[in-house]
């Protein structure tokens, strides 16, 4: 089997590290300063973090400064997401210094802007897919039909693969922050529809999930966002930073 990469999760909002339950803003628990947070999962032995910012996702103000300040201080390597659909947001992240851009799920809204970005841009490009059932489910603002099932995800991934996708983050919004286990099917079936690697997100509850994973890097898994479990202290970094690179 191949190692496992781990990215721990640092979401922030309102100048906050916090986690939500599915992706919901009402299901919040605040879990103090960001760059600290950062900083602790650094010093465990993570080389990527995964930034999130959830004010710029639900339209409900920016985070940047912080975020950017963030990049600049780690020593590792930022994947950052979080509202990034249009042209704007796509330059304010480039902009941040961060290594790689996971481009919203609403981003596929306009597909010929996405193929472009992909074009120009391409290893520091993945595309978010977040997905309720089989159907991607568009979350935060920045579409009509936001929080709604829409496209068919397996359509949707012949379209992007096509046009050279380097990488995916696939996240079962009802499995997102809820402790209840990666939905390890839907993995399998994206990893024997595309060659391109892919990042599981959501879900991770013990460290036996991490290693469930890991047993999918020769499918195509090659990486793993982790988030409430760690802050849940269902396990610390190094415990799955372990099992991930055994």
């Amino acid at each position: 089997m191949k190692p496992l990469t781990l990215l721990p999760a640092v979401d922030v909002r309102a100048g906050q590290a916090v986690r939500l339950v599915k992706g919901v803003l009402a299901n919040e628990q605040k879990y103090g300063s960001p760059l600290e947070t950062a900083l602790e999962f650094q010093k465990s032995g993570a080389e990527w973090i995964h930034l999130v910012d959830l004010d710029a996702a639900f339209g409900t103000g920016s985070n940047y400064e912080l975020i950017s300040k963030v990049i600049e201080t780690l020593e590792i390597k930022v994947q950052l997401s979080g509202g990034i659909r249009d042209q704007s947001s796509l330059e304010l992240a480039l902009d941040s210094g961060c290594a790689r851009i996971n481009l919203s799920t609403s981003a596929l809204n306009d597909l010929d802007w996405t193929a472009k970005v992909i074009s120009e841009f391409g290893d520091r490009i993945a595309v978010g897919l977040d997905v309720e059932g089989r159907t991607l489910s568009a979350r935060g603002r920045g579409r009509p039909d936001a929080n709604k099932s829409s496209e068919d995800l397996f359509e949707t991934l012949s379209l992007l693969d096509k046009e050279g996708c380097s990488r995916y983050v696939l996240t079962d919004v009802n499995t997102d922050g809820a402790m209840q286990g990666p939905n390890f099917s839907l993995l399998r079936d994206l990893c024997a529809a595309t060659t391109a690697p892919v990042i599981a997100s959501g879900g991770v509850s013990s460290i036996d999930d991490v290693v469930a994973l890991r047993s999918l890097t020769d499918i195509g898994v090659e990486g793993a966002i982790i988030g409430k479990a760690l802050y849940a202290q269902a396990f610390t970094f190094s415990e799955a930073l372990g099992v991930a690179s055994q």
